[in-house]
């Protein structure tokens, strides 16, 4: 094991593998894989591990030992899916990595429209594998799902866009899926992000314009949905660029208490916490991010870097390895101002 087996039971769930002849549809195996990770990272009696660390599995062939090995998981997730016409096929199987046993597995043939219901029901089937929750953590765990199916595929198209930094396609995919259904918190968490990134790397002339923009939509999505991480995130970021850390640091906790095993929610944290001056609290969140999310480490160790930079520690600076890739992020990103 690469790192030592949690307390709690921990998983892995890989991506979906897309058994369509058409790969238009990876986007949908893609959101099929994001939003189980994501309504199982608010259980808080589970370890869960970050999408962008199971995505380095994506399309290579793969023993689930090797899994629970190199991310310290006793579980995985594996599944497939294939869409023909309005109908799915959808297949999943939790395995006990460290035994090889299987837990359970199902198949799902069931009309499109239904993909929102069958990941709901494969959430909970993994949930009550080992945990018997309330009647209020069932509701927390439970997500908040768009009332109109194309607006959803238009929202994976642009997440599609804005993970390959191409903003402006990302952008325009949102705002239609925001115009087929003006009530989805998620697509609105998504825009506040993209309007960020402008703050960070746009054209000094349309930073304000940007950061208002990214806090009108965090606050909505926050309004729309207040069992999402995702909206306060968000604009717990927005208030830390725009230095109102008080009020950044509520946000920030708040992401954290409803996604407790969000790696996003704890290294945004650990940034607001050390642009404070907290830096033992700080190191804290970014160490728990790294566990969460144990192959997609650049972001974090860069944070955590910066932060042995502030305390006045160079030899800890050197050792994290943020000095080999300082270049690629300028000062006022690394340092939230």
């Amino acid at each position: 094991m690469a790192f030592p087996l949690p307390d709690v039971p921990s998983i892995a769930v890989l991506p979906f593998v897309n058994m369509s002849n058409d790969p238009k549809h990876e986007f949908l195996c893609d959101g099929m894989t994001e939003d189980i990770i994501t309504a199982l990272s608010k259980v808080p009696r589970l370890f869960v591990i970050a999408r962008n660390s199971t995505l380095t599995y994506k399309g290579k062939p793969v023993k689930v030992k090797q899994v629970s090995e190199e991310l310290g998981v006793r579980y995985v997730l594996e599944g497939s899916l294939q869409r023909s016409s309005d109908r799915l096929r959808i297949n999943a199987q939790l395995i006990d990595a460290t035994t090889g046993n299987h837990l359970w597995a199902e198949r799902y043939d069931r009309e499109m429209k239904d993909i929102f219901a069958i990941q709901d029901e494969i959430t909970m089937k993994i949930v009550a594998s080992f945990l018997q929750l309330t009647e209020g953590e069932l509701r927390h765990v439970r997500s908040r799902h768009p009332s109109n199916l194309q607006a959803y595929l238009k929202l994976l198209e642009g997440i599609g866009y804005n993970n390959a930094a191409r903003f402006s396609d990302a952008m325009k995919s949102f705002e239609e899926a925001l115009s087929l259904d003006p009530n989805f918190a998620s697509t609105y968490v998504w825009i506040a992000w993209t309007h960020m990134w402008n703050v960070w790397f746009g054209p000094s002339a349309t930073r304000n314009q940007s950061l208002e923009k990214a806090f009108q939509f965090a606050e909505k999505a926050k309004a729309l949905d207040d069992r999402s991480f995702g909206g306060p995130a968000a604009l717990g970021h927005a208030y830390l660029l725009k230095r109102d850390y008080d009020k950044a640091l509520a946000e920030g906790k708040l992401a954290t208490e409803l996604a407790p095993n969000s790696s996003l929610a704890a290294s945004h944290l650990g940034w607001t916490l050390r642009s404070v001056g907290r830096y033992e609290e700080a190191m804290k969140e970014y160490e728990r991010a790294l566990r969460l999310d144990p192959l997609n480490t650049g972001y974090t160790v860069t944070q955590i870097g910066t932060t042995y930079l502030m305390m006045r520690m160079p030899t800890q600076w050197f050792e994290s390895g943020v000095s080999e890739g300082f270049g690629f992020l300028n000062g006022r990103f690394l340092f939230g101002r």
